[in-house]
Parts: structure tokens; C-alpha cells; sequence
């Protein structure tokens, strides 16, 4: 009679068995948390004369998300902007953009002055639009997809803040938080639909971008179903890094080629920072792609001839020129040791604080040397 194999398992008195299955469990239960900045308290509450500068509510968007492309009629490279195209494409998304901005905005400026209506006006906003079932149509095209993944993004990173500041100022507010949360994670499924299980040739910083809003959907609702979704789509993204640094399908952008890929950093850097605090270190997937991304843009940004060499373009450097698009730096610091130059080009350019990745990630990230721009 053969010998049965002896495995891990059967090793296991069935009293550890039951104790490392309950672990295993306890585990997967455990809240979904954020990276220890988003716990701040709100800094005051003044009580003082204040104008109120909650502007008017811009109308929930519930039609159709077909927009026209900024690069609409350029060729497969999507490098060369469209201004009649853009100029519609910013009319008809004007409203979303809004609610975006003023979001992030607003709850930054809560989370400074803690003043009540401060936070009412933002969440007004979202529970409207919430109670619309806004941005939840199911036509759409590229474009349309992408700003829902956006906004997504740009809401719950901003959202984030308010659920897990010290001071619990959603405390007063259940039943409009527990509306707002609810669309969040219908919107988040929509997102995963939208861009699950793309061909590789298909998979660029959209698809990261899309992974980062369900991160911070996940965040935000305790999902750890999104949460494990945002992983494996950063996984993805982090193979196809080669090894040189280089993003195969961000070269494909021809003169943007360099912007796209600092462009890809913001959201894979914020995935792999909420990642790592809830026990999922991401920082070695493939050989330790994020931080040779990090090193390769950086390198271009100093010598932008690395790119030009690589894909034969010359490399326009219009969107480099922008401080916040290098927001990405506050979490890829606090992942990865930063050289002192880079410590000394992030110093210069605090505070980072970008809309779609929720607001001051330098308060987040490096309270210490927020200026308060």
C-alpha cells in the first residue's frame, strides 16, 4: 500500500490547523486602512467671520459618457492635441471637472480651518450626486470611461481623508456618508468592468489610473475585493516595465513618450503606499520595477536624450515644467530610500497637491515640510 505524501497540512495537529485557518481568516476581516497621513486631525476649528464660498452645485451628470478625444484624428501614437476637440472636450466634462476640483479643495480647506460648512457644502455635493446616480451611464467610450475613473479617483482619495481624520468629522453625517459610499462602490465596480482584463498591448496608464480610483474606492468602503483588484492591476503594470526602466506602450507616445511615464508613476506609487500598509508589499514585483520606473523618469527629466534615443523623438517638455505632476515623489519616498538630489528636487517643489490623487499629498506624506502654499 503506497505511503500517503506528508505535506504541510499533514503536519498540522488539527488544533494548529484550526488556529493558522482562524489567522487566515482574521486576517482577510481586518479593515482596510490608509497610510498613517490620512489619520491627521483636523488642524482648527475657527469660528469667526467666514464667506461662505460654496459656489453652485454644477448639475449631476447623468448622460451619456461619450466625449470627444484632446487627440482626436492623430494617429495610433494618441501624442499630437487636438485644440478644437479639447476645447468641446472641457465643455462637455466641465461639470465633472468641477465637482472634482472643488472636492479636493474643499476638503483640504476642512481639514486646515474645520469649519462646518466647509464640509457640508462637500458633501452636499457628493450625496446629490450621489442621489443622481451620476457618472453611472453605460454608454460610453474611451474618453467617457475615463473620466469616470477619474472622477472616481479625485472623490474617494479626497473622501479618504474625511473617514479617517482623528477628529471624525463624518461622525455628524452618517446617513450622507453611508449615500456616498454606497455610489463610490457602484462606480467602482463599474470602473473594474470597464477595464478588467485588458490585452497587454491595451494596458497603459489608464488602466493605472483605473487601478489607483479602485484602490481608493477600496479605502473608503472596505472592500477588500477592490482592494485585491488594484493589486493585480498594478502587478500588470509593474511587468511590463522592462529593464531598462522603460514602459513599452508609454514609448508609444512618440514626443510625450517621457510625460506619459512620469504621468504613469502617480497612480502605481499611491497603489503600491496603500498597498504596503495593509500588509501587500509590492516594492519587488518584477525586480523591483516601480522603483526602476521612478529612476528612469527621473534620469529622463535631467537628460530627456535617454528617451529621444529610445524611441527616436524628441521629448516635449511642457507638462515637466509643472511642479504638481511630480506629486508621485511623496509616496515613492516613503517606499523607497530617495537620493539626497532627489530629496533636495522634491524639497523645492513641496507642497505637491494634485486633485486627482485626493488633494496636499505633502501633508499626507511629509507634513513636516507642507508650506502651506
Amino acid at each position: 500500500m503506497p505511503t500517503a505524501p506528508i505535506t504541510l497540512r499533514s503536519l498540522l495537529t488539527p488544533a494548529l490547523l484550526g488556529l493558522a485557518m482562524f489567522a487566515s481568516t482574521a486576517n482577510a476581516a481586518e479593515t482596510l486602512r490608509p497610510p498613517q497621513g490620512y489619520y491627521a486631525a483636523v488642524e482648527a476649528f475657527k469660528t469667526g467671520d467666514f464667506k461662505n464660498d460654496c459656489e453652485t452645485m454644477p448639475q449631476p451628470y447623468t448622460g451619456k459618457l461619450e466625449f470627444r478625444s484632446k487627440y482626436e484624428g492623430s494617429d495610433k501614437a494618441r501624442s499630437t492635441l487636438n485644440v478644437d476637440s479639447e476645447k468641446a472636450f472641457r465643455e462637455a466634462t466641465s461639470g465633472i471637472t468641477t465637482l472634482e476640483r472643488s472636492t479636493s479643495k474643499k476638503v483640504m480647506q476642512f481639514m486646515r480651518d474645520g469649519r462646518p460648512q466647509q464640509l457640508e457644502c462637500t458633501l452636499n455635493w457628493l450625496t446629490a450626486w450621489a442621489e443622481a446616480d451620476a457618472l453611472m451611464s453605460k454608454d460610453f467610450n474611451h474618453t467617457g470611461k475615463s473620466m469616470r475613473k477619474w472622477a472616481l479617483g479625485s472623490m474617494a482619495s479626497s473622501y479618504i481623508r474625511l473617514k479617517f481624520s482623528s477628529s471624525q468629522p463624518l461622525a455628524q453625517h452618517p446617513q450622507q456618508a453611508q449615500v456616498i459610499e454606497a455610489w463610490f462602490s457602484k462606480m467602482a465596480d463599474q470602473v473594474v468592468s470597464d477595464w478588467d482584463n485588458l490585452a497587454l498591448e491595451k494596458t497603459n496608464n489608464h488602466s493605472y489610473w483605473s487601478a489607483w480610483s479602485v484602490m481608493a474606492t477600496a479605502i473608503a468602503t472596505n472592500r477588500r475585493d477592490l482592494f485585491d483588484w488594484s493589486v493585480k492591476e498594478f502587478k500588470v503594470g509593474a511587468n511590463q516595465v522592462d529593464a531598462q526602466g522603460f514602459l513599452p506602450n508609454e514609448l508609444k507616445r512618440q514626443q510625450r513618450a517621457l510625460a506619459y511615464h512620469n504621468y504613469a508613476l502617480a497612480p502605481l506609487s499611491m497603489i503600491a503606499s496603500f498597498a504596503l500598509v495593509n500588509g501587500v508589499d509590492l516594492r519587488n514585483e518584477n525586480n523591483g520595477a516601480l522603483k526602476r520606473l521612478g529612476e528612469r523618469v527621473l534620469s529622463g527629466v535631467k537628460d530627456p536624450d535617454e528617451f529621444e534615443q529610445k524611441n527616436g523623438k524628441k521629448q516635449d517638455m511642457t507638462d515637466l515644467k509643472v511642479d504638481a505632476k511630480f506629486a508621485w515623489l511623496e509616496p515613492f519616498c516613503t517606499l523607497y530610500t530617495c537620493t539626497p538630489d532627489v530629496i533636495e528636487m522634491k524639497r523645492g517643489m513641496q507642497p505637491f497637491k494634485t486633485f486627482r490623487l485626493g488633494g496636499d499629498l505633502t501633508r499626507v506624506y511629509d507634513p513636516a515640510h507642507e508650506k502651506g502654499k
